[in-house]
């Protein structure tokens, strides 16, 4: 279900496995107590969200405390998220800015719409990623229920393995949490300290090599 990214006293970050809930399903092992059973603690704390379709990092708090700290940091939009997708359909733009409220669907899908009362707002930027797909590089600037799959759909270009939203058939959903930055204190009398993360994608058999130039996304979009 995951593997270990970094592990200190106030978090673990995590490398969610695709098709792998946050939240506990029936007939499947709830994926928090096992991270929990193999860091030796007794609990861990979700913070964010990432969908069952999406793979990588996710951060959990390790204490009521340090979940409350992480918390905040998500709420003012201090914690930096980057995320690579995947579609088998060229953009209507190549980069650019996504802005648009959100409503709800049918069974449980989306929809991204013209008004801006309290917006979804994703900047992004996209190369060829190979037969005649398009690799995104997106950075979700709130943090909405499928922002990014319903995005991405507003411009022609739904996820590949995404079949809420039209993507194409494929061995998984291809989107990939791939940067995470932030930088906090846990304690009053301790120093802020930065933290930075980058993981590539390690499942799927779609996923096209990384260009050089998003080995660090921070500075990008």
């Amino acid at each position: 279900m995951f593997s270990i990214v970094d592990q200190n006293q106030y978090f673990v970050v995590i490398n969610k496995h695709h098709s792998v809930s946050v939240q506990k399903e029936a007939d499947h092992a709830a994926l928090l107590p096992a991270v929990a059973a193999h860091i030796g603690v007794e609990k861990v704390y979700l913070v964010h969200r990432l969908d069952k379709m999406t793979s990588g990092l996710l951060l959990l708090a390790t204490s009521s405390h340090a979940a409350s700290v992480l918390s905040g940091l998500f709420a003012s939009r201090e914690i930096e998220k980057f995320y690579l997708a995947l579609s088998a359909n060229k953009p209507r733009k190549k980069q650019g800015l996504i802005v648009g409220d959100m409503t709800k669907g049918r069974r449980g899908s989306w929809k991204l719409l013209t008004s801006k009362d309290n917006p979804a707002r994703t900047r992004f930027t996209s190369i060829a990623g190979g037969e005649g797909r398009r690799l995104f590089l997106c950075r979700p600037y709130t943090g909405k229920t499928h922002q990014i799959r319903v995005a991405m759909k507003s411009i022609g270009s739904p996820l590949i393995g995404d079949d809420y939203y039209g993507g194409e058939p494929a061995d998984r959903g291809y989107l990939h949490a791939y940067g995470l930055q932030f930088t906090c204190r846990f304690a009053d009398d301790q120093p802020a300290k930065h933290y930075s993360y980058v993981l590539p994608p390690s499942e799927g058999e779609l996923w096209p090599a990384l260009p050089v130039e998003w080995d660090v996304p921070f500075s990008l979009l």
